[in-house]
């Protein structure tokens, strides 16, 4: 018999862990994009010997510091959230998540630790070559360092390599290798860590954009601005490809997710995909409402975007929620069945384990290898379970690709005006580049929220439900804690906030030369 689920449990848990990924996020993607542009910026000075260029990175690398800093007291908290609000999580697949997450620990955050300190206590202590190579590896550890964090939740999002053990009801590890080559976990890396390079170069934008509204630091802002604005512009070009890659891989592993990324309620083929729509928000599964107020539809694109051509069904969240025979799809409906038979057989192959009856735990664990597979369908209540929240999936991925396309153009414009030397000429597009850091911060959100809501009733896609992945707290305690980290993050965060600014406000002076 499965138990009676506290859901105001399970949603204080989800708000808290919600809560303290996206304040992770604030620092994260910055640490990831200025500890490159640090490395270009002294790159410049080693290869010219310009002070200038000097005086430049160790600007910038104190802001890098400052918010690194912060961000690794984040990153520890939402760690041990996994033992706190997740413990049935961690018991379950530690075996597995907890290899990525240590190797992260030993390794890249070693090479980080090691060099960190050279990189900004070195500068008269070793030669150029050797502090350049400090600030390098810096930056590589600080990437490598998100590599197996994303590794960890590409695996949630589509589990391989690992095994069921009935004796011990957890996921064990098979092929670690699988683990990290997978097309998910990889896709997972290149568009994390890509579209933190983008918010970076937003960020160096708005501060140099700041510098030219004040009449302050001319050169040393341009300097910055013509830097940042090349990586940029790569790193938004590559955001596009690895989102177009990243579709490409969701159609096939979180169908579910793509349908609610686009409303998708019916498949056909072939499919468009909405441009601009306004969702309607008491569209069911299986009711017969219009899915929009109003859209605007490209023809044939998400067929396209899932099928690499113009042929074939992107199949919709009715076709997956209530099956469809035709397209070889079965409903959510016998997977609940199938899961609760697997939960069942699991349960009497523990209790003739226990009473000593060989025939009985061999019939038990038999039927269960048997439905297995749908083990985490036996925990829902319910097919509209299956289903996430469609309005926020879908406008949250259009937020992203929307400003993902309007960066793209940005960097070009701030380029074409660096080169004819006419930034200054134009305030208005200097207000925008400093605006335009607030708006990377949304898109990088959106993004986080895409993957994550899209993905939900899962813990593990398909296999571990949230309502049975949380710890047995009393819903009180828990949301005493999620008011806690409310407010001591939002104090951090006001703290970096502050610590910049006024950083930023004695400029590259401010330093020690």
């Amino acid at each position: 018999m499965i138990e009676q689920i506290d859901l105001s449990l399970v949603n204080w848990a989800r708000a808290t862990f919600a809560l303290t990924a996206m304040y992770h996020w604030i620092f994260v993607p910055l640490t990831l994009g200025l500890s490159f542009l640090c490395a270009f910026f002294e790159s410049i000075y080693v290869r010219t010997g310009n002070e200038e260029w000097k005086k430049l990175t160790k600007f910038w690398m104190t802001l890098f510091g400052i918010n690194f800093a912060i961000g690794v007291a984040t990153g520890i908290i939402l760690e041990f959230e996994f033992g706190t609000n997740w413990s049935n999580y961690s018991w379950m697949v530690g075996d597995i998540f907890g290899a990525p997450l240590a190797i992260e620990g030993i390794f890249a955050f070693f090479i980080e630790a090691t060099f960190f300190a050279v990189m900004f206590f070195g500068w008269d202590r070793v030669t150029k070559k050797m502090h350049l190579f400090s600030t390098w590896m810096v930056a590589v550890g600080s990437n490598l360092s998100a590599l197996w964090i994303l590794v960890a939740n590409g695996w949630m999002q589509s589990p391989i390599g690992m095994k069921f053990n009935p004796d011990t009801a957890r996921f064990e590890m098979q092929d670690l290798w699988s683990v990290i080559s997978s097309r998910v976990a990889i896709s997972h890396f290149t568009h994390a860590t890509s579209s933190g390079f983008l918010l970076a170069s937003l960020f160096v934008v708005a501060v140099s954009c700041w510098f030219l509204l004040k009449n302050r630091h001319s050169l040393f802002a341009k300097r910055s601005i013509a830097v940042a604005c090349v990586f940029g512009l790569l790193s938004s070009l590559f955001v596009a490809f690895t989102g177009d890659e990243h579709a490409f891989i969701t159609a096939r592993t979180q169908p579910m997710k793509l349908a609610a990324m686009e409303a998708l309620w019916e498949g056909k083929e072939p499919t468009g995909l909405i441009a601009v729509g306004l969702v309607n928000p008491d569209k069911k599964p299986g009711d017969e409402q219009d899915p929009f107020e109003f859209s605007i539809e490209i023809p044939g694109m998400l067929t396209l975007l899932a099928h690499r051509r113009f042929e074939g069904v992107v199949p919709g969240i009715n076709d997956l929620t209530f099956g469809n025979e035709k397209l070889q799809i079965e409903g959510v409906a016998e997977k609940i069945r199938r899961g609760r038979v697997a939960v069942a057989s699991l349960g009497d192959y523990k209790a003739a384990r226990k009473s000593g009856d060989a025939v009985a735990a061999e019939r038990s664990l038999k039927i269960f290898n048997q439905n297995q597979d749908y083990l985490g369908y036996g925990y829902l209540d319910s097919v509209e379970q299956a289903v996430p929240s469609v309005p926020i999936t879908f406008y949250a991925f259009r937020t992203m690709v929307s400003l993902g396309t309007l960066f793209i153009l940005m960097f070009l414009v701030f380029l074409y005006l660096s080169a004819k030397n006419k930034l200054e000429d134009y305030p208005l597009i200097l207000k925008f580049g400093v605006l335009s850091v607030f708006l990377g911060y949304v898109a990088s959100q959106a993004g986080w929220v895409v993957t994550e809501v899209g993905r939900q009733p899962w813990a593990i896609q398909g296999m571990l439900p949230v309502t049975v992945a949380r710890s047995n707290l009393d819903s009180g305690t828990v949301a005493v804690t999620f008011f806690l980290f409310l407010f001591l993050f939002t104090a951090l965060l006001i703290a970096e906030i502050k610590i910049m600014a006024k950083q930023i406000s004695l400029g590259p002076e401010g330093g020690k030369s």
